[in-house]
């Protein structure tokens, strides 16, 4: 059997390319650019967009399953053309469909499940991969700077994501579900750059921004204003009760997930400042 894994290149589609490999199954990696791709050699590489679904055609040919990301084109926003891709994807036969959720639902979520494809819809928290965005300022201030300091959030290793998507892609019973995916403990802000310190062996100081400063921020960085809105809406002013830990990660890989400590020390040399990137 062969698996079309699309945004193959991604934090999570490459672990999801891994563990299929590992598991023995055949896999055709999508990615736009192939001669970048760097993944294992047995993995068949094709070059294609979501964005353009006439690209899907030629890679669908032959598949058993596909796993799909709501995000296509450079900038990575939410795919316009869902109907079309899901239409193509039943056209060729392909039996099964697994999807990753995006911050911002685009129309390939609400095309899939509306779909008689056997679809299961994979909803990670927090990404612990998010964490990356802080490595310049610990590399060369020490700090980390974010609001609600005090919001605890479930982080999920991206590996544990590949992990249940490539497991419920090539395996029975999982058609129509909706798996939310957490790691195994709940953070605030100072815990986490605290857990970042242990991992470099250096003190990293947390500073906390107000709504304003964020706001500023992200309007620099090129945020769009809908998006700068949900996060302050997802992150602030939560109930303290509202990030809940889940066992999906363990039930359905049979493994319990990833401590941040142990992306932490994975990733630790990105935040060192005595060995960089």
């Amino acid at each position: 059997m062969t698996y079309l894994v699309t945004g193959a290149t991604g934090s999570v589609g490459r672990h999801v390319v891994d563990h299929l490999v590992r598991a023995g199954q055949r896999v055709r990696a999508l990615t736009r650019d192939p001669g970048r791709a760097r993944l294992p050699e047995q993995v068949e590489v094709v070059q294609g967009d979501l964005s353009r679904a006439e690209t899907l055609v030629p890679a669908l040919q032959g598949v058993e399953g596909v796993h799909l990301i709501d995000v296509g084109g450079s900038g990575y926003a939410p795919l316009p053309n869902g109907k079309e891709i899901v239409q193509l994807i039943a056209e060729a036969g392909v039996r099964r469909v697994t999807l990753l959720s995006g911050w911002s639902q685009g129309t390939l979520e609400p095309a899939v499940t509306a779909s008689d494809l056997s679809w299961t819809y994979v909803q990670p928290t927090e990404f612990m991969a998010n964490a990356l965005v802080w490595a310049e300022s610990v590399r060369t201030r020490a700090v980390i700077e974010e609001p609600f300091g005090a919001t605890k959030t479930a982080m999920v290793h991206e590996a544990d994501i590949g992990a249940v998507i490539a497991t419920v892609l090539a395996e029975d019973g999982h058609a129509g579900h909706s798996y939310g995916l957490t790691g195994p403990e709940l953070l605030d802000m100072p815990a986490k750059a605290a857990t970042l310190s242990k991992a470099i062996g250096k003190e990293i100081a947390f500073v906390e921004l107000t709504v304003d400063e964020t706001r500023e921020r992200y309007r620099a960085e090129g945020v769009p204003e809908e998006m700068i809105e949900f996060q302050i809406e997802v992150f602030g002013n939560v109930p303290e009760d509202a990030y809940q830990i889940t066992p999906t990660v363990e039930q359905i890989t049979g493994r319990p997930p990833r401590t941040f400590a142990q992306w932490a020390a994975e990733h630790a040399a990105v935040f060192s400042p005595d060995r960089g990137v």
